[in-house]
């Protein structure tokens, strides 16, 4: 596999670590090298192309648990994804033959693929609903509930987010461009609440006003911002998936999407000549 900044080999040393790469700019899809007998875990429908080495097994929950979870332990793990926005079912790739072997996985929306490896973040971390896109088998996806109300209510991801945990890697599917800060302790940022994207546990999450009441108002940016204050790491994401949906109903109004013309000297007459009414 070709370095590059979005590429990964793994250690001898350490048994859950694989190799990946992230290809593309905008639009990309993260392509995972297994070896015989490694696994990675995927949402269901993300796969793109995979070897024919690689068998597809599809699971109830996570497959975090393994055999020994028992009954309970899936239905349990699978109630979790249910309330943050994933599948009840989860796919696992396993390597069954020799030599390497790849399979290919690809957000649905135009964004970032962040891979994370989860022991470099102490072991967990927080990110926004339905942005679990593929992991090394053994990753668990649980929920984090928002402990203010003020928070769950107006903070953009509900009271509702992903926690997902354990020491591999895991990789992420963000909005549009992504950016990651430090924060030292007691360092704040203010974020608008649908661009927070993820944030390690240790980030206090809380609101701000936008400012005055006009502000508010006619701002566009909403009546509150994410205040974060650290110690912790924090990843923004350009373009939130609903800000993206928002505009996208926006432009169609009342015409269902269709052709309207715009930029065009002849507006509605030029719909008609060019067959869109």
């Amino acid at each position: 596999m070709p370095n590059s900044p979005w590429s990964h080999h793994r250690s001898a040393s350490l048994s859950d670590d694989i190799d990946f790469e992230i290809k593309g700019q905008e639009l990309q899809f993260l392509e995972i090298e297994l070896d015989p007998g490694e696994s990675a875990v995927a949402e269901a429908g993300a796969m793109v192309w995979k070897d024919g080495a690689i068998s597809m097994t599809t699971v109830f929950g996570d497959g975090s648990g393994g055999a020994d979870g028992g009954f309970m332990g899936k239905l349990l793990g699978a109630g979790k994804r249910l309330v943050t926005g994933e599948s009840l079912f989860t796919t696992v790739f396993t390597h069954q033959g020799h030599g390497k072997a790849r399979v290919a996985f690809a957000s649905p929306t135009p964004g970032s693929i962040l891979p994370l490896k989860l022991d470099q973040y102490g072991g967990a971390l927080i990110c926004q609903k339905d942005s679990f896109l593929a992991a090394a088998k053994g990753v668990a996806i649980g929920v984090h509930f928002q402990k203010r109300i003020m928070t769950g209510l107006f903070g953009g991801e509900g009271f509702i987010m992903q926690r997902l945990s354990g020491d591999g890697w895991v990789f992420v599917q963000m909005g549009g461009t992504l950016v990651e800060k430090e924060l030292a302790s007691g360092e704040e940022l203010h974020v608008d609440t649908g661009c927070l994207a993820a944030m390690t546990p240790s980030v206090d999450f809380d609101l701000v006003a936008a400012g005055g009441v006009k502000s508010m108002i006619f701002g566009g940016e909403g009546a509150f911002f994410a205040r974060l204050r650290g110690p912790g790491h924090v990843w923004i994401q350009s373009l939130p998936f609903s800000r993206l949906a928002g505009r996208m109903l926006a432009a169609a109004g009342s015409r269902g999407g269709q052709n309207r013309g715009e930029g065009s000297l002849l507006g509605e007459f030029g719909d008609l000549i060019g067959g869109n009414r």
